[in-house]
């Protein structure tokens, strides 16, 4: 082979490896360069081969042949070496979103989680490159859509918006299409609410002890209305009731959205439901709130008393939306969702629109929202136990 042909074919080579190298990640330029000691050494050998070739002409074609065999299996290990390089580095840096993702809300729309989860997955969207979009799949306290999420596949195209029913639901429900602990894996505890207890501007009541008052003077005519069997509102209301001894019975409305619809038309002039979807109409006059539970007043309220400054410390009921994905789904999925979603929480303008609804952006770390999830469990189901409360 000529002197130019042999700079020809090795120019050929060397791009080819190079432009392998780009396509498989940084970590292949190594694979790039032990291609090119492959070509000096075969080229060296095809060289002193040259030399000596008029010495060697009886034997035929035998030591071309012999060289080059050793020039290709010196370019495909190269070819394999930058492959396998490639490999190491997707591995490192998976390409995820490559498709949407479903986020399930187990809950209707414009409820509590609705309107944290679709800034947060439009946001997500935004910066992963693919859709976000979110699936209202409501019913039975947010089982439901749980239990769609512990069915999917761990490969991080399912997430679910948990609300803190999810922690109430174990104790609540005798079977659960879902195990808590489990078929999950903690992301984030994305925002914290308290409860409120609304009243239709109709209701002559403006404190929890007029409130009382009113009920027990017509007994047998008020209702309240809740998100669902095993939301906070639900367990507060029936608190207050066991407490206080009151004739009152819960309504479930199968979300905050619809709770709050209820309210403001009259059907059930009194409410207790997370504040997020509660507190537009609050702060137009449309619904009137007389406490929120937790032990601070709420940023977004601050002119509404707690639960403890109207005289009923012990009665509880903060909610909490978190993040939670299928046990199982890669770790570095996770991680990336963690980071992202933290990201997502500290931006000035969604923290912004969150604190004005009555939330209280967290972002935690996984270890921290899985602890908060044991905990709450044994929390609730003492509670729970203690006022022998029922699903029905």
């Amino acid at each position: 082979m000529s002197a130019g042909r042999v700079g020809a074919v090795r120019a050929c080579s060397t791009r080819l490896l190079s432009n392998l190298a780009l396509v498989v990640g940084g970590a292949a330029h190594v694979a790039v360069a032990v291609a090119a000691e492959t070509w000096d050494l075969g080229h060296n050998f095809r060289s002193r081969t040259a030399r000596r070739y008029v010495n060697a002409r009886r034997k035929g074609h035998m030591v071309r042949q012999v060289s080059s065999i050793r020039f290709r299996q010196g370019l495909r290990a190269a070819a394999v070496a930058a492959l396998l390089a490639g490999t190491s580095v997707a591995t490192a840096q998976p390409n995820y979103p490559t498709r949407p993702v479903r986020v399930i809300v187990p809950f209707p729309p414009a409820g509590a989680v609705d309107v944290v989860a679709r800034p947060m997955a439009h946001k997500l969207s935004e910066r992963l490159g693919q859709q976000f979009y979110v699936e209202n799949v409501g019913g039975a306290g947010g089982n439901i859509g749980a239990g769609q999420a512990a069915k999917a596949a761990p490969d991080g195209y399912t997430i679910l918006m948990a609300f803190s029913s999810f922690v109430v639901n174990p104790t609540l429900y005798a079977k659960l299409p879902y195990d808590p602990i489990k078929d999950f894996e903690a992301i984030t505890l994305a925002v914290t609410t308290p409860t409120v207890l609304i009243v239709n501007p109709s209701v002559p009541a403006s404190s929890v002890t007029e409130l009382v008052t009113i009920i027990r003077a017509t007994a047998g005519k008020y209702s309240f209305a809740h998100a669902g069997l095993g939301t906070q509102g639900h367990l507060t209301g029936e608190q207050l009731r066991l407490k206080l001894g009151l004739d009152l019975v819960g309504v479930p409305f199968g979300g905050g959205g619809p709770t709050v619809v209820s309210v403001l038309g009259g059907h059930t002039p009194i409410g207790f439901v997370a504040l997020g979807p509660a507190a537009p109409n609050i702060k137009d006059g449309k619904l009137r709130a007389l406490a929120v539970t937790g032990k601070t007043r709420s940023t977004a309220l601050p002119e509404v008393p707690t639960m403890t400054e109207a005289g009923h410390p012990d009665i509880v009921g903060d909610n909490w939306i978190g993040v939670l994905i299928r046990a199982g789904t890669p770790a570095d999925i996770t991680a990336l969702l963690h980071k992202e979603l933290v990201g997502i929480l500290q931006e000035p303008e969604l923290k912004q629109l969150l604190v004005a609804q009555g939330y209280e952006t967290v972002g935690s770390t996984p270890k921290e929202f899985s602890a908060l999830i044991r905990s709450e469990i044994e929390m609730w189901g003492k509670i729970i136990l203690a006022a022998n409360i029922k699903t029905h």
